[in-house]
């Protein structure tokens, strides 16, 4: 799957906004706000379930690279998610 309709699919996804579970919630990492080389997925099967957690490293912008965004649609599909969740901005992380 090519980037453009992956990155489609999942807006599309988001746009719906919540509706119900399970839940599956994006949320990108970088060193700025400018580039993203990390991504969390977590999955909330039910309503007070504790959320299971993935993450994708990337060289390079994680939502512009081809790889991640198409495995994170096959994740959305194979867990059936009804709700999908994507952070706004990049969370800048500190380097210590």
């Amino acid at each position: 799957m090519n980037l453009d309709k992956s990155t489609k699919r999942i807006a599309k996804k988001v746009k719906n906004g919540f509706q119900g579970y399970p839940k599956i919630s994006l949320t990108y990492y970088g060193q700025s706000s400018e580039l993203a080389n990390k991504v969390v997925v977590e999955f909330i099967s039910e309503e007070g379930a504790a959320p299971q957690s993935q993450t994708f490293l990337s060289n390079t912008d994680a939502k512009k690279d081809e790889t991640i965004q198409t495995t994170l649609v096959k994740v959305i599909e194979r867990a059936n998610a009804k709700t999908v969740l994507e952070a706004k901005e990049i969370t800048v992380e500190v380097a210590e």
